[in-house]
């Protein structure tokens, strides 16, 4: 039974569950010639045991390798002759494989990604090949301490989780993996596991139906619910002493899951502190005092956790007057240090942000994948700006108290330093 989610003037959200559990969500937007797929598979690092690390990303990677019916360069050829896009991602809870093209392509889309899906030849010699490419990707982002470093982070605060391990795996664990290992967990997370496919651009309902419904025959079901063991967090400090010329940090505290209340809270707060080249931190510790080249913050929610992390890039002399400065800012937010005029800007912004996106067809079938396979619905826009609208200057004081408390903080750094106990003693700012 097709049901409306949200209606915006002439955009028309539609869902749609097909008689073997997959759920079809389609948003025509009728001025714009393009269309964006996206199909959403309920699986990500989080469901990998320790000796599967990484596989979820394999996977990802051995679906471009090539079909019964494709090689994969002609997989790559097909979309790049009508001036399409083709991607996937792999996150700790999902995985994505999506596709923009002409309105006019899009049963190829449809064709394509579904090919890739469920007709993948899982060929052991490209595999082997695949492991390498893998292994140079894993070597890559431990070349990147700028992006490694929100690796170490979530390992030191959710140590011991699958949250806490890194998407693409470890190299030992990637090297042991074998084609019957990526087979059965394909088996049971792709053919049996929970798919939402997103649809967004120049398309009907019944139209993308009627592309959607024949090609999706593959999938058996709903298979098992998710059994959430939720992290624990950890107040730990994780060095990695490097030779690099900057001392790459996070800091950071538990944070929210998605759909709860609080987030839009915890965005707000984040948003005043580093959520911007407005914010606290950028203007005060680069702009102002040239400490840092890069300095920002962000809030991460999943199913039942989140985590708030604040990341800075200096030079290791500048790593004390820099931590001092993020405890000052951190210890004024809970002093309810915040001026009406800063709360209002920050709202703004949140909503500014949020509506500016939703130009985009890829945003919108992203926004109506991920929220339907989080919360089962979508969310309108309407909504979300309500709730933005509804947070208080006293909302993000309380948010603030609860959850910035000097217990709560873990640190992780590479680079040149390993002076931990100077953030313990600028936590003392925080009592």
């Amino acid at each position: 039974m097709t049901t409306i989610t949200a209606e915006e003037g002439e955009m028309l959200i539609r869902t749609e569950e097909l008689p073997n559990g997959v759920t079809v969500l389609t948003e025509e937007i009728p001025h714009v010639r393009s269309v964006a797929i996206g199909v959403w598979v309920d699986v990500g690092s989080r469901d990998e045991a320790p000796e599967q690390n990484g596989i979820s990303h394999f996977i990802e990677h051995a679906l471009f390798k090539g079909t019964s019916t494709r090689t994969a360069k002609q997989i790559a050829e097909e979309l790049d002759a009508v001036g399409g896009q083709l991607n996937a991602f792999t996150a700790k809870e999902y995985t994505c494989f999506h596709a923009r093209v002409l309105d006019e392509h899009f049963r190829l889309a449809v064709d394509l990604l579904t090919d890739m899906l469920f007709n993948s030849r899982f060929d052991p010699a490209d595999l082997e090949r695949e492991k390498n490419v893998i292994i140079e990707e894993i070597k890559m982002y431990e070349d990147a301490p700028d992006e490694l470093v929100h690796d170490v982070f979530t390992g030191t605060l959710w140590q011991g989780h699958p949250l806490g391990r890194p998407i693409v795996g470890t190299e030992e664990v990637v090297k042991s993996l074998g084609r019957e290992d990526l087979l059965r967990f394909y088996e049971r997370h792709y053919l049996q596991g929970r798919m939402v496919v997103s649809v967004a651009g120049n398309i009907r309902h019944e139209e993308a139906l009627a592309a959607i419904t024949p090609a999706f025959e593959r999938v058996r079901g709903n298979g098992e619910a998710r059994l959430l063991a939720s992290p624990a967090p950890h107040a730990e400090i994780t060095h990695r002493l490097r030779d690099t010329e900057q001392v790459h940090l996070c800091i950071g505290t538990p944070g929210v899951a998605l759909g709860d209340d609080l987030s839009y809270i915890f965005q707000t707060l984040n948003t005043i502190l580093g959520g911007g080249m407005s914010s606290r931190l950028f203007q005060r510790i680069r702009e102002d005092r040239g400490l840092v080249y890069s300095v920002y913050s962000y809030h991460s929610s999943y199913r039942d956790t989140g985590l708030f992390c604040i990341y800075a890039g200096l030079a290791a002399p500048n790593v004390s007057q820099t931590l001092e400065m993020i405890a000052a800012e951190i210890a004024s937010v809970r002093r309810r240090g915040i001026s009406e005029e800063e709360f209002l800007r920050a709202k703004n912004q949140l909503k500014g942000n949020f509506l500016l996106s939703l130009e985009s067809v890829v945003a919108r079938m992203s926004r109506m994948g991920k929220s339907q396979l989080y919360l089962g619905r979508v969310v309108p826009p309407e909504e979300v700006v309500a709730k933005i609208e509804a947070v208080t200057l006293e909302d993000v004081f309380a948010v603030a108290e609860s959850f910035f408390r000097p217990e709560n903080f873990a640190l992780a750094s590479i680079g040149p330093w390993e002076d931990g106990m100077v953030w313990r003693e600028a936590l003392g700012r925080l009592n």
